[in-house]
């Protein structure tokens, strides 16, 4: 345990001014509020990551080359983070959270763990005999559909299919590093067991019932209708939503305190986030970090998957918004 230095108290007493007492201060790991390196508090949030864009195509190219070289049993996870080139990070996409593209080829498992992070899935090109397990329950992944799985949750996926498959795994793990209370488990068998295969499951989203669901949502602007996923029971830091635009309709301008990140199921169009302008199309990932103005346009009719930190900014009474008329 770090005690006082030497004769720091002797130091403390013989002070002759502050440039004196500063020396002492710091070797007791003491600094003066008024005389502190970087300010504490500012007028409004500001944040060091960036708006970004990824693109499936480059995503799915560079997959497919690593699969070459790299296979499920060499690594717990054939995947691709989309990180935000800030400071010495090189993992998270937003200050809360990570997105990856991910791939498993005909044949492959991805072999079962769990963790304290919360997890899900977006499937965006996959055939027939591609699924994951969740604690034993067997859940398909087909194209449009997203999956849950919470945290302390057995998972593993299966392409038991003819064709690669590729998704976009969202995860919490920025926010558990940040707080600090991450667990991970390998699983103790080669494969886990399937107990359940139900036709329906709270673990799953199909894009049927998704569809559906959007097509009796109210409006929020002209051409826009957004559809929230029930996922509270399971997720407390993340929401998750579908947002559709007609042709040429689009979301007005935002900002909020929220992080989010935007995976595109269809359709093409183009975002503006603070500086940049991402032209984006179907399987690319864009990222609106916090307070950061965006609006997001259709070329065409469009699907977007949403994922964002606004439940732990809710419960922590830290959310708020501005919306442009």
């Amino acid at each position: 345990m770090e005690t006082i230095v030497g004769n720091s108290m002797d130091l403390l007493r013989n002070a002759q001014s502050l440039d004196d007492l500063y020396p002492s201060l710091n070797a007791n790991r003491m600094t003066a509020g008024w005389h502190k390196l970087r300010p504490s508090l500012w007028k409004e949030p500001r944040t060091e990551f960036q708006p970004r864009h990824w693109r499936y195509e480059t995503g799915r190219l560079a997959l497919d080359q690593a699969s070459r070289w790299i296979g499920t049993e060499l690594a717990e996870r054939r995947n691709l983070l989309l990180f935000n080139p800030v400071v010495d990070n090189d993992y998270a996409t937003a200050r809360t959270l990570v997105a990856a593209y991910q791939m498993v080829m005909p044949g492959e498992h991805a072999r079962a763990h769990r963790h304290t992070p919360n997890a899900l899935r977006f499937v965006i090109d996959a055939e027939p005999g591609l699924f994951t397990v969740v604690n034993g329950i067997k859940l398909p992944m087909k194209p449009g559909d997203v999956l849950l799985t919470p945290g302390g949750c057995w998972h593993s996926h299966y392409n038991e299919g003819a064709q690669n498959a590729y998704w976009i795994d969202v995860l919490d793990v920025p926010l558990v590093h940040l707080l600090e209370p991450m667990f991970f488990d390998p699983y103790p068998d080669v494969f886990q067991k399937v107990v359940e295969e139900p036709a329906q499951s709270e673990f799953w989203f199909g894009r049927e019932q998704i569809e559906q669901g959007l097509a009796t949502a109210a409006a929020t602007r002209p051409g826009v209708r957004v559809l929230q996923l029930d996922v509270e029971k399971h997720f407390a830091t993340m929401g998750l939503q579908f947002v559709r635009l007609d042709k040429a309709a689009t979301t007005g301008v935002t900002k909020s305190t929220a992080s989010r990140i935007f995976s595109v199921g269809r359709g093409s169009g183009s975002a503006q986030i603070g500086g940049l302008k991402a032209e984006w199309r179907r399987g690319d990932v864009f990222v609106v970090p916090s307070w950061t103005p965006f609006e997001i346009s259709a070329a065409g009719e469009s699907l977007l998957f949403e994922v964002n930190d606004e439940p732990v900014l809710r419960k922590l009474r830290l959310y708020r918004e501005e919306r442009q008329a």
